[in-house]
């Protein structure tokens, strides 16, 4: 058995873009069995080695035809195998394969089928095409993202698709498996990326409310305040910002011998406040506010690109991010202690499925149809 605390589980990954890979990722980070079934002209134009990202690291992927009755008998003998399915489709597509909830859940009750979409399962938009943008748009989270008197400004695809999405599909897939204990039976998960990023922003719903959160970009966390905000070096990088508390502010003050400050507590004082910080924090380059914060309580950081993150002493002595296949890249979070994670390499081939209910001769003879690749 592998390592990591989902060691034995195994996973049947529909192939899909960003949220759907993130969430097989996380499972197999931690010891599940995942298995990637991609289209069997995308393995054959691939050959032995499949086109991966990092997303797909510790997959096995395979190529199966959904589309003739031989596949989809196959990929339900797949399932039979199984302890979870991850699907990608719109609503109503893995029903019309024959490979929906209730047509694998007939062979395997104990099956967890999670469902991966953008806007769920039901309701009005269920059948329409989206995105990342587009999920968070109707969320309401998207109108919050942004500068004071300027448009809202997605971040990147990180809060519908992989926040919102993938995490917590694999979150899901954990519930199911836990429930699954006590039951003996599966489930369906709808993971839809509109409810998680509303979800992300549970904080906030009160806030308004009561009158604490305003417009966009005015606020104490959105770039409204001098104290939360990034601010340019002298040699054109940034430094990060965050001293809210008093504490952290008279420390950020003292460093930058800015102690004549207005008072922060005034709103009315924060725009004379961001300029004088905007000013010192010109006078010097990165490197040389790096020193000057180093080991203090400022809460003040450097902004690292993504080659630079995995150099700095922190990262580093954490081991933040991992090296797999010549390739750096993040390594599997959170960390379990006691149990580690799984060894980390990138998808392969799975070439011998006698393991998941399908003998090699079996096998030939489908390959031989083109069924499977």
């Amino acid at each position: 058995m592998g390592k990591g605390p989902l060691a034995g589980v195994r996973v049947l990954e529909l192939a899909g873009l960003a949220p759907g890979p993130f969430a097989g990722m996380m499972l197999a980070d931690h010891g599940a069995e995942v298995l990637r079934v991609d289209r069997v002209s995308a393995v054959t134009r691939a050959g032995d080695q499949p086109s991966a990202t990092v997303l797909d690291r510790g997959k096995r992927t395979i190529g199966l035809d959904l589309k003739s009755p031989r596949g989809v008998e196959t990929f339900k003998r797949l399932a039979a195998e199984a302890d979870v399915v991850i699907e990608v489709f719109r609503p109503g597509v893995a029903e019309r394969l024959g490979i929906g909830p209730e047509d694998l859940r007939a062979i395997n009750p104990r099956l967890i089928y999670g469902r991966m979409t953008g806007w769920g399962q039901e309701g009005p938009l269920a059948p329409t095409a989206g995105h990342d943008i587009d999920y968070i748009a109707i969320s309401g989270v998207l109108s919050m993202l942004g500068r004071a008197g300027e448009k809202p400004t997605p971040p990147i695809n990180i809060l519908g698709d992989f926040a919102g999405g993938g995490l917590m599909l694999a979150y899901g897939v954990l519930l199911a498996l836990f429930e699954r204990e006590r039951t003996g039976r599966g489930q369906v998960i709808d993971a839809a990326m509109v409810d998680g990023a509303a979800l992300l922003f549970s904080m906030f719903p009160a806030m308004i409310a009561n009158g604490l959160w305003g417009e966009r970009g005015t606020n104490l966390l959105d770039t409204g305040s001098p104290m939360y905000d990034t601010y340019e070096t002298a040699d054109g990088d940034f430094m990060a910002v965050g001293s809210l508390e008093p504490q952290f502010w008279a420390e950020l003050v003292a460093k930058m011998g800015l102690e004549d400050l207005p008072d922060r507590d005034d709103r009315a004082n924060w725009p004379a406040i961001r300029a004088r910080l905007a000013d010192a924090f010109k006078s010097k380059t990165r490197a040389e506010w790096e020193k000057v914060f180093e080991g203090s309580d400022a809460c003040v950081s450097p902004v690292l690109s993504m080659s630079e993150a995995p150099e700095h002493p922190h990262n580093r002595a954490r081991g933040t991010f991992v090296e797999v296949a010549g390739l750096t890249q993040a390594a599997p979070a959170p960390r379990l202690l006691d149990s580690g994670h799984a060894d980390l390499a990138p998808a392969t081939r799975l070439h011998d499925l006698s393991s998941w209910g399908i003998d090699e001769q079996a096998a030939k003879d489908l390959r031989a149809e083109g069924v499977l690749a």
